[in-house]
């Protein structure tokens, strides 16, 4: 068994994850003082509930997030988005537009390809939101010429968000390459020799979700 480093942010009751979309709220549908009444002495439960919206916390995009014709979280592979052999790039000197001469040199064929830009440090807090990181379309039509099979970052979004297009969520997307975005820990990866994990639940009609995601060190 490899080494696991966690690259997912926690989720918690009022955490804002992209402005403009709602927080969840997380609170118990059964609390455990509510509980003792239905078991035996000493027997407790806790049932939560959740309400919120599927872009929370370090989060997976399918190509239904962006095309009605493409495949939600309940027909992808699982091999789109576990045990994929990765690499990590490193885009912190990069400025905030990451164009594709940041991976010339870089063998990302067959790879999930983890942009390492540092910004997870502002998480949850108001800089995270300016000036983020982000691809270019250039960069994101190198990757898929080049043969990624999956692209993250530890970023507020993988596109430029002054504007109303997302030319990388539909470069990548269409191409059924997933996209995980709100990375963070990258900074403990090494630059290849492990495999990248970020599975979602199997939900019909849905095109994103929170993922546990995660990298397993190869020794």
């Amino acid at each position: 068994m490899g080494k696991w480093i966690d690259l997912s942010h926690v989720i918690e009751d009022g955490l804002v994850t992209y402005k403009g979309l709602p927080a969840p709220v997380i609170c118990d549908y059964l609390s455990r003082e509510a509980s003792r009444g239905m078991y035996e002495e000493g027997t407790e439960f806790q049932i939560g509930k959740i309400e919120m919206v599927s872009n929370t916390g370090t989060y997976i995009d399918t190509p239904f997030h962006r095309y009605a014709d493409g495949k939600d979280l309940s027909e992808m592979e699982l091999e789109s988005f576990a045990g994929l052999d990765a690499i990590v790039i490193r885009a912190a000197e990069a400025g905030s537009a990451i164009g594709e001469q940041t991976f010339h040199g870089a063998e990302v064929r067959g790879k999930a390809v983890l942009i390492h830009t540092g910004w997870d440090r502002h998480w949850n807090t108001e800089s995270y939101f300016v000036n983020a990181p982000h691809l270019t379309e250039g960069a994101a039509r190198y990757l898929l010429e080049q043969g990624a099979v999956l692209v993250g970052i530890d970023s507020f979004n993988i596109d430029d968000t002054s504007g109303k297009a997302r030319p990388v969520h539909s470069v990548l997307l269409k191409a059924g390459i997933p996209i995980v975005e709100h990375l963070c820990n990258l900074q403990q990866l090494p630059d290849s020799g492990f495999n990248f994990h970020a599975v979602p639940p199997k939900i019909k009609g849905v095109g994103t979700f929170p993922v546990r995601a995660c990298a397993e060190l190869r020794f």
